[in-house]
């Protein structure tokens, strides 16, 4: 039902940004059939799939890549597919006898999809690294923070999630879109420290225009502004609020019981650590559910902050489907919404292997190559 149905995808399993880029194809209707370890990988997920979310919505085959005939068999499977998505260090999967020029030679419209850290090349490429690590290098961890105390790991949403899986699944989109005119397929090189730049774009932006400094926690977007920060309530619960626009802050004001008193004017930089003081006491005289009922659905630019124990049931979340139930565990639903082709999970997160000889059938493997396989400890 989805925009992406009928694409063919195979997924070298991985962690992070990759499972996340192929359960975004996934959702948007590709079908996604994950070549699993013979081995237990040691992460954890083979002892209790269900858990493992970012992996839902596809099949799975255990092929072991070490064995030549490992290797063939992917290739085999190549043949057939639109797209392939793999994790490994630089050189890994060409030393597996599946690189690209390997899987290319089988399908040249083949979308190669490569994810990495540090990119395919540059003086760190073959480092080991984290989503800390590559945010830090580009300014992204530098600049997210209070003022005067250490930068804060946005948990690893800026490099593994968002500057990693997301853009690598908008640059296999994007190569699929241009082999179906061109029909010839290429390589995306998504590194999660170029992403987390290309995030950054707009805030360098506003660093070359002079309203911007590298002092964290003293700008528009990072705490430094009253009206773009989070309050504690009576109760002691949270609260956000965002109203950078004049009007949204008049409405702020207004809804707080500010309007009418003597107050500097909003963008007096030197008067925000005051006006700060002067929003956090008046939020300590409710609590957070007595906010919302003055403040949620105005234009005030405002929020409770939840807990993911209290988002999925909040009224908003609930009317769009926000968050959706699969095989009995409460997950974020597919995103964006199309009009006409339906996006949807196809499925909950599959146990490793489970589907090696239907998928192996359907690509093409008589039965009886699937037979020598299983004896031969390719596949299990």
């Amino acid at each position: 039902m989805g925009p992406l149905a009928g694409i063919k995808v195979l997924e070298l399993a991985g962690i992070g940004p990759g499972p996340l880029c192929c359960m975004l194809l996934s959702d948007m209707g590709a079908e996604v059939v994950r070549v699993d370890r013979i081995e237990p990988s040691g992460l954890g997920v083979e002892k209790l799939p269900k858990f493992d979310l970012l992996g839902r919505g596809r099949r799975s085959v255990a092929i072991d890549l070490r064995k030549k005939e490992g290797a063939q068999t992917v290739l085999r499977l190549v043949e057939r597919a639109d797209g392939l998505v793999e994790g490994f260090r630089p050189g890994v999967t060409e030393r597996l006898g599946i690189g690209p020029a390997d899987c290319l030679a089988r399908n040249p419209r083949l979308v190669y999809g490569r994810m990495t850290g540090w990119g395919q090349e540059g003086p760190l490429a073959h480092a080991a690294g984290h989503d800390i690590n590559y945010i830090s290098l580009v300014g992204a961890l530098h600049s997210v923070g209070r003022a005067g105390e250490a930068p804060v790991p946005p948990l690893n949403l800026v490099g593994d999630y968002g500057g990693g899986g997301i853009y690598l699944a908008f640059g296999v989109v994007c190569a699929l879109l241009e082999a179906s005119k061109s029909g010839r397929g290429q390589v995306v090189d998504a590194a999660m420290v170029d992403g987390a730049a290309s995030l950054m774009t707009m805030f360098y932006a506003l660093r070359a225009m002079g309203i911007w400094t590298d002092r964290r926690g003293e700008n528009l977007l990072d705490t430094g502004a009253h009206f773009y920060e989070v309050y504690e309530t009576a109760d002691g619960n949270y609260i956000s609020v965002g109203a950078i626009e004049e009007k949204f802050y008049a409405e702020l004001l207004r809804l707080t019981g500010l309007e009418g008193i003597s107050l500097p004017a909003q963008m007096d930089r030197v008067k925000w650590p005051e006006m700060k003081e002067t929003l956090a006491s008046v939020f300590k005289r409710k609590t957070r559910d007595e906010w919302c009922a003055i403040l949620e659905g105005t234009d005030a630019c405002f929020a409770p902050v939840l807990s993911m124990e209290e988002a999925p049931r909040h009224p908003h979340n609930v009317a769009r489907g926000t968050f959706v139930e699969v095989d009995g565990i409460i997950q974020p639903g597919p995103a964006p919404r199309f009009s006409r082709t339906q996006e949807e999970v196809q499925g909950p997160p599959p146990k490793p292997g489970q589907h090696t000889d239907e998928v192996l059938a359907e690509w093409g493997f008589r039965p009886e190559e699937i037979r020598t396989l299983h004896a031969s400890g390719v596949v299990k």
